[in-house]
């Protein structure tokens, strides 16, 4: 944008020096009777376009730069914004998987910490088996929930142990109740919530562990906390990660940071539960792929290489300079030939 305001500015200014040359040789040439004609209204009626197409453009482009920072320098002003960092998730490679593990360790984190507030409606106790614990465990898990069913002989619901193939049930049972026990706020469901931001991984783990005191100058209400990481840096959400707070089952130090990584690997694979699945499919594919591939090349070095070294030479006449066609004989048993003096050879 710099580039084309320099570009105008030069063209404004070589036109300025045209201007000037026409007006002194006319005024030179005919002196100053002639410049108070009529034909002197002409010529700076016609002067007068070019400026206005010059100043059109430059309006156009103020425009259009204010336009462009209106995203960067003027939103700046408005609200807080930090660039996320890049941390090294081990699933993000082209052949890694999760760690099943570090699964496991996230499901009691959100079990502990994230199931107060946040809910998890769209995944499974299914889903759990042979991805986070064995099929006995999350038999023992579903059974300490409980599940509205029914209704039964008389019409009426009622609660039960949940079962497999049962949702992970909320603790609020609708939006408002959800709503009035966190001062009006709405905890948002966290199944897909790392795909619901860009970069989301990196995100959610710097939210949970972004948590600070607020810089001089930015004033928060009751209820509110500052997280930079977060838009705007106001948020409803408390700190809730603080060290030692679980207990994990292999004995992993149950630091903030760690808390935070496992229910985030366990949060995106709620959103990316057939991860595993794509990768190893994929390998099959590129395993198929090479197979064919080596198939075509034998192939096409079987059949067609003695094809593409051939050479047909053809041996004219002496007198018409034309080919000699080779001469059809039958010998004495019926065996059909060709004369062994054919000039059309095959090399």
């Amino acid at each position: 944008m710099m580039a084309a305001i320099v570009r105008v500015d030069r063209a404004v200014r070589t036109t300025c020096r045209k201007f000037s040359r026409q007006n002194r040789l006319y005024s030179s040439s005919n002196g100053v009777e002639w410049r108070e004609s009529g034909c002197c209204k002409t010529i700076r009626g016609k002067t007068m376009r070019p400026w206005l197409g010059i100043l059109a453009g430059m309006i156009g482009s103020c425009g259009a730069l204010l336009y462009y920072l209106n995203e960067s320098s003027v939103k700046a002003f408005g609200e807080l914004e930090i660039t996320l960092p890049k941390y090294p998730w081990a699933f993000k490679g082209v052949f890694s998987t999760f760690d099943h593990a570090a699964l496991r360790r996230g499901w009691t984190v959100y079990r502990t910490v994230c199931r107060t507030c946040h809910s998890l409606q769209y995944v499974r106790f299914l889903d759990l088996v042979d991805a986070t614990h064995t099929i006995e465990e999350v038999k023992q898990i579903a059974a300490e929930f409980e599940v509205e069913d029914g209704p039964d002989n008389e019409g009426n619901y009622y609660m039960r142990p949940a079962k497999l193939s049962d949702k992970v049930p909320s603790l609020y049972p609708n939006e408002e109740a959800a709503r009035a026990a966190n001062l009006g706020a709405y905890p948002p469901d966290l199944t897909y919530i790392t795909l619901a931001h860009h970069n989301g991984v990196n995100y959610i783990f710097s939210l949970l562990t972004g948590f600070m005191d607020p810089p001089a100058g930015i004033k928060l209400e009751d209820g509110q906390y500052f997280n930079p990481y977060f838009p705007g840096g106001r948020t409803s959400m408390p700190p809730m990660l603080y060290d030692g707070m679980v207990e994990y089952d292999d004995g992993t130090l149950a630091t903030e940071s760690q808390m935070a990584k496992d229910v985030v690997e366990f949060l995106f694979w709620t959103a990316n539960p057939e991860h595993d699945t794509r990768k190893v499919m994929m390998m099959k594919g590129l395993g198929i792929c090479l197979i064919l591939i080596a198939s075509l090349l034998h192939m096409n070095r079987r059949y067609w290489s003695h094809i593409r070294s051939r050479r047909l030479a053809y041996a004219p006449n002496s007198v018409s300079r034309e080919p000699q066609l080779p001469r059809v004989w039958h010998d004495e048993n019926g065996i059909r030939g060709t004369n062994k003096r054919n000039t059309l050879m095959k090399r």
